[in-house]
């Protein structure tokens, strides 16, 4: 399953629900349901990387979308547990086109970057390059409303750790040679990603947007099987709409 697909599910399950709860929702509101789905955009930055291992800001992107039950703590305390389970979509794009391939001296799981036209013949333009990384999550986290009394409305603020497990990593390339052929070559590998992944995040805002961090507690590649060895850490931050 695409992330077009899981999306577009995603929207025709906030759709339904809205049309359901219409009669009850007064304008402006939100279907009265017991939880949120969220939809995340950000960047993705590395942490701890080496100078060769750069990333361009904007083709290095995130898109997440998670559903969230809502669990209140105590009586009109404020606080509530939001357990939840979701899809991590999240992009790498090196600087310098630049891409990874296999590092035949350490082994097939592994990686080292190249240049896309070391890798291509008769190359006038690299017309796509970028590393995509997809994870199933599961987000956990603490959230204080300052609505003590209807959590669907007001200020909020979110603590929590999200624990993942990779599921698929491909490099996707598309150039274009001197003669104006164009070709797309999608290679589907681990490259020496790790398997998992852990870290904390935090989330403020309003039922409708939020805005988030992501801070990743173990690396991204595993230990020695990554370019010049790296220990790079993520780092991601965006705004989140909220579905219902």
């Amino acid at each position: 399953m695409n992330k077009l697909t899981i999306i577009l599910i995603a929207l025709l399950i906030s759709y339904q629900a809205s049309a359901q709860e219409k009669e009850r929702t007064p304008i402006g509101g939100r279907p009265n349901i017991a939880g949120d789905l969220f939809l995340d955009f950000g960047v993705n930055f590395l942490n701890n990387r080496p100078d060769d291992l750069n990333t361009r800001l904007f083709g290095s992107r995130i898109v997440n979308i998670y559903y969230q039950a809502s669990l209140p703590i105590g009586n009109n305390t404020g606080f509530s547990f939001n357990p939840g389970l979701g899809f991590g979509f999240e992009k790498l794009a090196f600087q310098d086109n630049q891409t990874l391939i296999p590092n035949p001296a350490i082994g097939a799981n592994s990686s080292q970057i190249a240049t896309v036209t070391e890798l291509y013949d008769d190359v006038a333009r690299v017309d796509k390059n970028n590393v995509s990384i997809n994870y199933f999550d599961i987000p956990l986290e603490i959230r204080y409303h300052l609505n003590r009394t209807n959590y669907n409305k007001g200020f909020r603020v979110a603590l929590g750790g999200k624990f993942g497990i990779l599921y698929n990593a491909h490099t996707k390339i598309g150039v274009t040679d001197t003669s104006d052929a164009s070709q797309q070559v999608k290679n589907r590998q681990n490259y020496g990603l790790n398997p998992i992944r852990y870290g904390v995040y935090g989330r403020l805002g309003f039922p409708g947007f939020t805005l988030w961090s992501y801070y990743g507690l173990n690396g991204v590649f595993e230990e020695g099987k990554g370019p010049f060895g790296t220990e790079a850490t993520q780092f991601n931050l965006g705004l989140s709409v909220t579905l219902f």
